[in-house]
């Protein structure tokens, strides 16, 4: 896990204080949820990516889908608005509604 990575998501958990969003790392990575339904996050690219959904289509028009990871068949949108708080945080509240619920823990 690179320094930066660990760098970029506490800025990514600091620029949405007060919701409920949390970091968790993976595979050298983080993955970040907001209400238990992951939004996106931090691959290879030491960037922060989001699931593509209508609202991240809508916030993000001029950005290119990628694959996060090699032999991922999701595809995600960079986001640049990590720096502008307030577009970040609408850009995830947005985003909530479109993510699928958190699978149930089975007993």
């Amino acid at each position: 896990m690179s320094a930066r990575n660990r760098e970029l998501a506490v800025f990514v958990t600091d620029q949405l204080d007060g919701l409920n969003v949390r970091a968790m790392p993976m595979m050298g990575g983080y993955l970040f949820y907001i209400e238990g339904r992951i939004f996106g996050g931090l691959y290879d690219s030491e960037e922060l990516l989001v699931k593509l959904t209508p609202a991240s289509r809508r916030a993000l028009p001029d950005e290119t889908p990628v694959v996060p990871y090699e032999g991922s068949k999701q595809l995600m949108l960079p986001c640049p608005l990590l720096e502008d708080r307030e577009a970040f945080r609408q850009l995830v509240l947005d985003m909530l509604p479109e993510l699928p619920e958190p699978k149930k823990k089975r007993i």
